[in-house]
Protein backbone atom coordinates (compact mmCIF):
# COMPACT_ATOMS: atom_id res chain seq x y z
CA UNK A 1 0.00 0.00 0.00
CA UNK A 2 0.90 3.92 -1.16
CA UNK A 3 1.08 4.62 3.44
CA UNK A 4 3.22 1.24 3.53
CA UNK A 5 5.65 2.10 1.25
CA UNK A 6 6.11 5.88 2.57
CA UNK A 7 6.88 3.95 5.83
CA UNK A 8 9.82 1.69 4.55
CA UNK A 9 10.79 4.64 2.36
CA UNK A 10 11.10 7.19 5.92
CA UNK A 11 13.14 4.23 7.68
CA UNK A 12 15.81 3.28 4.72
CA UNK A 13 16.52 7.08 5.00
CA UNK A 14 17.69 6.79 8.46
CA UNK A 15 20.99 5.67 9.88
CA UNK A 16 20.12 3.62 12.76
CA UNK A 17 22.10 0.74 14.35
CA UNK A 18 19.51 -2.11 13.65
CA UNK A 19 21.06 -3.82 16.63
CA UNK A 20 20.34 -3.18 20.21
CA UNK A 21 22.44 -2.19 23.03
CA UNK A 22 22.49 -4.02 26.13
CA UNK A 23 21.43 -0.87 27.75
CA UNK A 24 18.52 -1.37 25.45
CA UNK A 25 17.69 -4.78 26.30
CA UNK A 26 17.32 -3.82 29.61
CA UNK A 27 15.16 -0.99 29.07
CA UNK A 28 13.03 -2.37 27.00
CA UNK A 29 13.09 -6.14 28.82
CA UNK A 30 9.26 -5.77 29.41
CA UNK A 31 8.44 -5.70 25.33
CA UNK A 32 11.03 -8.47 24.61
CA UNK A 33 9.07 -10.81 26.75
CA UNK A 34 5.96 -10.21 24.41
CA UNK A 35 5.56 -12.75 21.88
CA UNK A 36 3.80 -10.59 19.67
CA UNK A 37 6.87 -7.82 19.88
CA UNK A 38 9.83 -9.46 21.26
CA UNK A 39 13.68 -8.32 19.71
CA UNK A 40 12.41 -7.87 15.70
CA UNK A 41 9.49 -5.52 17.10
CA UNK A 42 11.52 -3.35 19.22
CA UNK A 43 13.58 -2.86 16.71
CA UNK A 44 11.52 -2.07 14.26
CA UNK A 45 10.57 0.81 17.13
CA UNK A 46 13.90 1.79 17.06
CA UNK A 47 13.66 2.70 13.40
CA UNK A 48 10.01 4.20 13.57
CA UNK A 49 9.42 8.20 13.37
CA UNK A 50 6.19 9.55 14.54
CA UNK A 51 5.39 13.18 14.50
CA UNK A 52 3.23 14.48 17.29
CA UNK A 53 1.45 17.83 16.80
CA UNK A 54 0.79 19.78 19.99
CA UNK A 55 2.68 19.52 23.08
CA UNK A 56 -0.81 19.73 25.15
CA UNK A 57 -2.87 17.87 27.04
CA UNK A 58 -2.77 14.61 24.24
CA UNK A 59 0.79 15.14 23.44
CA UNK A 60 1.71 15.22 26.42
CA UNK A 61 1.27 11.35 27.49
CA UNK A 62 1.75 10.84 23.86
CA UNK A 63 4.62 11.90 24.07
CA UNK A 64 6.11 10.66 27.20
CA UNK A 65 4.71 6.51 26.44
CA UNK A 66 6.51 6.72 22.54
CA UNK A 67 9.41 7.74 24.12
CA UNK A 68 9.13 5.08 27.00
CA UNK A 69 8.27 2.49 23.98
CA UNK A 70 11.37 3.23 22.39
CA UNK A 71 9.93 4.83 19.10
CA UNK A 72 13.60 5.86 17.55
CA UNK A 73 12.35 9.68 16.30
CA UNK A 74 9.64 11.71 17.59
CA UNK A 75 9.11 15.21 16.17
CA UNK A 76 6.89 18.08 18.24
CA UNK A 77 5.08 20.86 16.37
CA UNK A 78 3.94 23.26 19.13
CA UNK A 79 3.70 27.31 18.84
CA UNK A 80 3.06 27.74 22.50
CA UNK A 81 4.51 28.95 26.14
CA UNK A 82 3.59 26.37 29.19
CA UNK A 83 1.02 28.29 31.31
CA UNK A 84 0.47 27.72 35.02
CA UNK A 85 -3.25 26.69 33.92
CA UNK A 86 -1.57 23.60 31.75
CA UNK A 87 -0.28 22.18 34.30
CA UNK A 88 -3.78 20.57 35.33
CA UNK A 89 -3.56 18.30 32.71
CA UNK A 90 -0.78 18.61 30.20
CA UNK A 91 1.87 16.54 32.53
CA UNK A 92 4.90 16.44 30.51
CA UNK A 93 5.31 20.02 31.98
CA UNK A 94 6.54 21.37 35.08
CA UNK A 95 6.08 23.85 37.30
CA UNK A 96 9.49 25.41 36.70
CA UNK A 97 8.78 25.42 32.79
CA UNK A 98 6.41 28.01 32.84
CA UNK A 99 6.82 30.35 30.55
CA UNK A 100 9.41 28.39 28.60
CA UNK A 101 8.33 27.25 24.91
CA UNK A 102 6.22 23.76 25.19
CA UNK A 103 8.60 22.02 22.49
CA UNK A 104 11.97 22.88 24.23
CA UNK A 105 9.99 22.16 27.77
CA UNK A 106 8.54 18.62 26.38
CA UNK A 107 11.94 17.86 24.53
CA UNK A 108 13.96 17.92 27.70
CA UNK A 109 11.52 15.53 29.48
CA UNK A 110 11.84 12.96 26.76
CA UNK A 111 15.85 13.14 26.69
CA UNK A 112 15.59 12.65 30.54
CA UNK A 113 12.93 9.85 30.43
CA UNK A 114 14.78 7.95 27.65
CA UNK A 115 18.37 9.68 25.87
CA UNK A 116 18.15 6.81 23.11
CA UNK A 117 15.34 8.77 21.76
CA UNK A 118 16.23 11.46 18.90
CA UNK A 119 13.85 14.64 19.38
CA UNK A 120 13.20 17.28 16.50
CA UNK A 121 11.53 20.37 17.47
CA UNK A 122 10.01 22.87 15.65
CA UNK A 123 8.45 25.60 17.48
CA UNK A 124 5.61 26.73 15.00
CA UNK A 125 2.16 26.31 14.18
CA UNK A 126 1.12 23.55 11.33
CA UNK A 127 -1.14 25.47 9.21
CA UNK A 128 -1.84 24.43 4.95
CA UNK A 129 1.69 26.57 3.92
CA UNK A 130 3.96 24.56 6.41
CA UNK A 131 2.07 21.05 6.49
CA UNK A 132 3.58 19.15 3.93
CA UNK A 133 6.99 20.10 4.34
CA UNK A 134 6.24 19.46 8.26
CA UNK A 135 5.12 16.19 7.82
CA UNK A 136 7.04 14.48 5.33
CA UNK A 137 9.29 11.65 5.95
CA UNK A 138 7.46 10.24 9.46
CA UNK A 139 5.86 7.15 9.61
CA UNK A 140 2.47 7.92 11.54
CA UNK A 141 1.27 11.48 12.95
CA UNK A 142 -0.83 12.03 15.97
CA UNK A 143 -2.82 14.43 16.40
CA UNK A 144 -3.31 16.34 19.59
CA UNK A 145 -4.80 19.72 18.49
CA UNK A 146 -7.25 21.04 19.32
CA UNK A 147 -9.24 23.04 16.53
CA UNK A 148 -10.84 22.06 13.33
CA UNK A 149 -8.64 23.84 10.89
CA UNK A 150 -5.42 21.94 11.95
CA UNK A 151 -7.12 18.83 11.84
CA UNK A 152 -8.82 19.09 8.37
CA UNK A 153 -4.95 20.11 7.52
CA UNK A 154 -3.32 17.25 9.05
CA UNK A 155 -6.25 15.18 7.22
CA UNK A 156 -5.62 16.41 4.24
CA UNK A 157 -1.71 16.30 4.31
CA UNK A 158 -1.54 12.85 5.50
CA UNK A 159 -4.01 11.94 2.28
CA UNK A 160 -1.72 13.31 -0.08
CA UNK A 161 1.74 12.02 1.63
CA UNK A 162 0.27 8.72 2.15
CA UNK A 163 0.28 9.03 6.29
CA UNK A 164 -1.43 7.11 9.05
CA UNK A 165 -2.60 9.63 11.20
CA UNK A 166 -4.07 9.01 15.27
CA UNK A 167 -7.07 11.24 16.33
CA UNK A 168 -7.85 12.44 20.09
CA UNK A 169 -9.96 15.02 20.81
CA UNK A 170 -11.28 15.48 24.55
CA UNK A 171 -14.16 17.83 25.78
CA UNK A 172 -15.22 17.85 29.72
CA UNK A 173 -15.42 14.24 30.49
CA UNK A 174 -15.51 12.74 26.88
CA UNK A 175 -12.96 11.71 24.33
CA UNK A 176 -12.75 10.50 21.06
CA UNK A 177 -10.18 8.50 19.26
CA UNK A 178 -9.63 6.54 15.55
CA UNK A 179 -7.58 6.36 13.06
CA UNK A 180 -7.37 8.01 9.62
CA UNK A 181 -5.73 7.24 6.20
CA UNK A 182 -5.32 3.58 7.41
CA UNK A 183 -4.54 1.25 4.24
CA UNK A 184 -7.17 2.72 1.52
CA UNK A 185 -9.39 3.34 5.02
CA UNK A 186 -11.94 6.24 5.98
CA UNK A 187 -10.23 9.95 6.53
CA UNK A 188 -11.48 12.96 8.98
CA UNK A 189 -13.18 14.16 6.43
CA UNK A 190 -15.14 10.56 6.09
CA UNK A 191 -16.47 10.93 9.63
CA UNK A 192 -16.91 15.19 9.72
CA UNK A 193 -17.54 16.22 6.37
CA UNK A 194 -18.19 19.75 7.58
CA UNK A 195 -17.21 21.77 10.13
CA UNK A 196 -18.42 24.65 12.51
CA UNK A 197 -16.35 27.66 12.51
CA UNK A 198 -13.13 26.96 14.20
CA UNK A 199 -14.46 29.54 16.88
CA UNK A 200 -17.43 27.78 18.12
CA UNK A 201 -15.07 24.73 18.83
CA UNK A 202 -15.19 24.54 22.39
CA UNK A 203 -11.53 24.66 23.63
CA UNK A 204 -10.45 23.45 27.47
CA UNK A 205 -10.05 27.46 27.84
CA UNK A 206 -13.87 27.52 27.08
CA UNK A 207 -15.72 24.24 28.20
CA UNK A 208 -13.55 22.97 30.85
CA UNK A 209 -11.86 19.68 31.11
CA UNK A 210 -10.72 16.61 33.69
CA UNK A 211 -7.53 17.05 33.89
CA UNK A 212 -7.06 12.83 33.67
CA UNK A 213 -8.92 12.44 30.78
CA UNK A 214 -6.31 13.78 27.97
CA UNK A 215 -3.71 10.92 29.89
CA UNK A 216 -6.36 8.13 29.34
CA UNK A 217 -6.64 9.39 25.43
CA UNK A 218 -3.59 10.59 24.80
CA UNK A 219 -2.45 7.32 26.33
CA UNK A 220 -4.83 5.28 24.01
CA UNK A 221 -3.49 7.44 20.78
CA UNK A 222 -0.32 6.30 21.49
CA UNK A 223 -0.84 2.93 21.81
CA UNK A 224 -2.62 3.02 18.41
CA UNK A 225 0.56 4.55 16.80
CA UNK A 226 2.75 1.65 17.99
CA UNK A 227 0.19 -0.98 16.57
CA UNK A 228 0.65 0.83 13.41
CA UNK A 229 4.28 0.80 13.35
CA UNK A 230 4.51 -2.88 13.95
CA UNK A 231 1.51 -3.98 12.10
CA UNK A 232 0.24 -5.37 15.19
CA UNK A 233 -3.59 -6.33 16.08
CA UNK A 234 -6.73 -4.59 14.79
CA UNK A 235 -6.54 -0.52 14.42
CA UNK A 236 -9.50 1.75 14.62
CA UNK A 237 -9.72 2.73 11.35
CA UNK A 238 -13.24 3.11 10.62
CA UNK A 239 -14.32 3.29 14.19
CA UNK A 240 -14.40 6.37 16.52
CA UNK A 241 -14.23 4.79 20.29
CA UNK A 242 -16.10 7.73 23.01
CA UNK A 243 -14.53 7.07 26.30
CA UNK A 244 -17.50 8.66 29.17
CA UNK A 245 -14.91 9.65 32.23
CA UNK A 246 -17.76 10.10 34.01
CA UNK A 247 -19.54 6.64 33.66
CA UNK A 248 -15.79 4.80 32.82
CA UNK A 249 -18.15 3.62 29.68
CA UNK A 250 -16.84 3.45 26.34
CA UNK A 251 -18.57 2.90 23.04
CA UNK A 252 -17.96 2.28 19.14
CA UNK A 253 -19.46 4.13 16.55
CA UNK A 254 -18.49 2.68 12.89
CA UNK A 255 -17.92 4.41 10.06
CA UNK A 256 -17.21 4.16 6.21
CA UNK A 257 -15.22 6.16 3.30
CA UNK A 258 -17.62 8.29 1.04
CA UNK A 259 -17.28 7.45 -1.96
CA UNK A 260 -18.43 10.78 -3.59
CA UNK A 261 -16.07 12.71 -1.57
CA UNK A 262 -13.00 13.05 -4.29
CA UNK A 263 -9.45 12.41 -2.61
CA UNK A 264 -7.95 15.78 -3.33
CA UNK A 265 -10.59 18.20 -1.44
CA UNK A 266 -9.92 22.25 -1.95
CA UNK A 267 -7.88 22.26 1.16
CA UNK A 268 -5.72 19.37 -0.52
CA UNK A 269 -5.55 22.18 -3.44
CA UNK A 270 -4.37 24.74 -1.01
CA UNK A 271 -1.84 22.40 0.62
CA UNK A 272 -0.77 21.62 -2.67
CA UNK A 273 -0.42 25.46 -3.98
CA UNK A 274 1.21 26.55 -0.18
CA UNK A 275 3.84 24.07 -1.33
CA UNK A 276 4.96 25.50 -4.19
CA UNK A 277 4.81 29.27 -3.26
CA UNK A 278 7.10 30.80 -0.95
CA UNK A 279 5.87 31.89 2.29
CA UNK A 280 6.75 35.39 1.48
CA UNK A 281 4.37 35.57 -1.37
CA UNK A 282 1.86 33.99 0.22
CA UNK A 283 -0.66 36.43 1.89
CA UNK A 284 -3.81 35.11 4.44
CA UNK A 285 -7.28 35.54 3.30
CA UNK A 286 -8.65 38.76 5.28
CA UNK A 287 -10.62 37.39 8.13
CA UNK A 288 -14.56 37.97 8.10
CA UNK A 289 -15.26 41.33 9.66
CA UNK A 290 -18.69 41.65 11.89
CA UNK A 291 -20.89 44.78 13.29
CA UNK A 292 -20.00 45.76 17.07
CA UNK A 293 -21.88 47.69 19.13
CA UNK A 294 -20.52 48.15 22.81
CA UNK A 295 -23.05 48.00 25.80
CA UNK A 296 -23.54 52.09 26.25
CA UNK A 297 -24.59 52.29 22.45
CA UNK A 298 -26.84 49.31 22.95
CA UNK A 299 -28.93 50.62 25.53
CA UNK A 300 -28.89 54.05 23.81
CA UNK A 301 -30.50 53.42 20.34
CA UNK A 302 -32.89 50.71 22.22
CA UNK A 303 -33.87 53.59 24.43
CA UNK A 304 -34.90 55.29 20.84
CA UNK A 305 -36.78 52.83 19.64
CA UNK A 306 -34.60 49.82 18.21
CA UNK A 307 -35.88 46.80 19.00
CA UNK A 308 -33.71 43.97 17.91
CA UNK A 309 -33.36 40.34 19.05
CA UNK A 310 -31.00 39.50 22.10
CA UNK A 311 -29.27 36.42 21.69
CA UNK A 312 -27.39 35.25 24.77
CA UNK A 313 -24.78 32.68 23.82
CA UNK A 314 -23.36 31.29 26.93
CA UNK A 315 -23.73 27.97 28.56
CA UNK A 316 -26.65 27.20 30.88
CA UNK A 317 -24.75 27.58 33.66
CA UNK A 318 -23.65 31.03 33.65
CA UNK A 319 -27.13 32.35 32.90
CA UNK A 320 -28.04 31.19 36.65
CA UNK A 321 -25.54 33.74 37.58
CA UNK A 322 -26.83 36.86 35.41
CA UNK A 323 -28.72 37.54 32.27
CA UNK A 324 -28.77 41.01 30.56
CA UNK A 325 -32.21 42.89 30.29
CA UNK A 326 -34.56 42.13 27.41
CA UNK A 327 -32.79 39.04 26.66
CA UNK A 328 -34.42 36.92 24.13
CA UNK A 329 -33.11 33.46 23.71
CA UNK A 330 -30.24 31.67 24.95
CA UNK A 331 -28.15 28.74 22.83
CA UNK A 332 -24.68 27.51 23.85
CA UNK A 333 -22.64 29.09 21.13
CA UNK A 334 -21.18 25.34 20.03
CA UNK A 335 -25.12 24.57 19.53
CA UNK A 336 -25.41 27.40 17.60
CA UNK A 337 -24.90 25.30 13.97
CA UNK A 338 -27.66 23.17 14.92
CA UNK A 339 -30.62 25.22 16.22
CA UNK A 340 -30.01 28.18 13.66
CA UNK A 341 -33.65 27.88 12.65
CA UNK A 342 -34.70 29.32 15.97
CA UNK A 343 -33.23 32.75 15.11
CA UNK A 344 -35.28 35.41 13.40
CA UNK A 345 -33.98 36.63 9.68
CA UNK A 346 -36.13 39.63 8.77
CA UNK A 347 -35.36 41.75 12.08
CA UNK A 348 -31.77 43.05 13.72
CA UNK A 349 -30.00 40.55 15.90
CA UNK A 350 -27.51 41.50 19.00
CA UNK A 351 -25.35 38.15 20.14
CA UNK A 352 -23.57 38.84 23.39
CA UNK A 353 -21.83 36.60 26.23
CA UNK A 354 -19.56 36.62 28.83
CA UNK A 355 -16.75 39.31 27.07
CA UNK A 356 -17.63 39.30 23.81
CA UNK A 357 -15.46 35.98 22.35
CA UNK A 358 -17.87 33.54 21.88
CA UNK A 359 -20.69 36.01 20.52
CA UNK A 360 -18.02 37.54 17.76
CA UNK A 361 -17.21 33.49 16.80
CA UNK A 362 -21.32 33.79 16.08
CA UNK A 363 -22.03 36.68 14.56
CA UNK A 364 -19.33 35.75 11.88
CA UNK A 365 -21.11 32.18 11.46
CA UNK A 366 -24.44 34.11 11.25
CA UNK A 367 -23.20 36.16 8.55
CA UNK A 368 -21.70 33.76 6.62
CA UNK A 369 -24.45 31.59 6.84
CA UNK A 370 -27.25 33.57 5.15
CA UNK A 371 -28.03 36.21 7.39
CA UNK A 372 -27.72 39.98 6.49
CA UNK A 373 -24.33 41.28 7.69
CA UNK A 374 -26.01 44.57 7.68
CA UNK A 375 -28.50 43.61 11.04
CA UNK A 376 -26.22 40.93 13.22
CA UNK A 377 -24.24 42.94 15.76
CA UNK A 378 -21.63 41.61 18.25
CA UNK A 379 -22.09 43.10 21.26
CA UNK A 380 -18.41 43.53 22.60
CA UNK A 381 -16.83 43.23 26.14
CA UNK A 382 -20.18 41.34 26.83
CA UNK A 383 -21.62 41.15 30.05
CA UNK A 384 -18.14 42.40 31.58
CA UNK A 385 -18.58 46.04 30.05
CA UNK A 386 -22.01 46.01 30.39
CA UNK A 387 -21.23 46.37 34.33
CA UNK A 388 -18.61 48.91 33.06
CA UNK A 389 -20.46 50.83 31.05
CA UNK A 390 -24.48 50.33 31.97
CA UNK A 391 -24.74 49.01 35.46
CA UNK A 392 -22.51 47.93 37.94
CA UNK A 393 -24.95 45.92 39.63
CA UNK A 394 -24.47 42.96 37.05
CA UNK A 395 -21.86 40.84 38.43
CA UNK A 396 -18.69 39.48 36.56
CA UNK A 397 -17.72 36.58 36.87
Amino acid sequence: MQAEGKMNECRSLRCVDEQLSPEERARYARHLMLPEMGEEGQKKLKKSSVMVIGAGGLGSPTLLYLAAAGVGRIGIIDDDRVDITNLQRQVIHATAAVGSLKVESAANRIRELNPEIEVVEHNIRLDVNNALQLLTGWDVVIDGTDNFPTRYTINDACEILGIHWVFGSIHRFEGQVSVFNHNGGPNYRDLFPTAPPPELAPNCAEAGVLGVLPGIVGSIQAAEAIKLLLSLGESLSGQLMVIDAKTMRTRSLQFDKVPERGAITEMSEQLVMAACESQEDRQEPPVGQVLEITPAEFVERRSKGWNPFLLDVRRENEETIVSLPGTDLRIDHIAIPARWEELPTDCDLVVYCRVGNRSNAVARWLGQSGWDRSRVWNMIGGIHLWADQVDSAIPKY
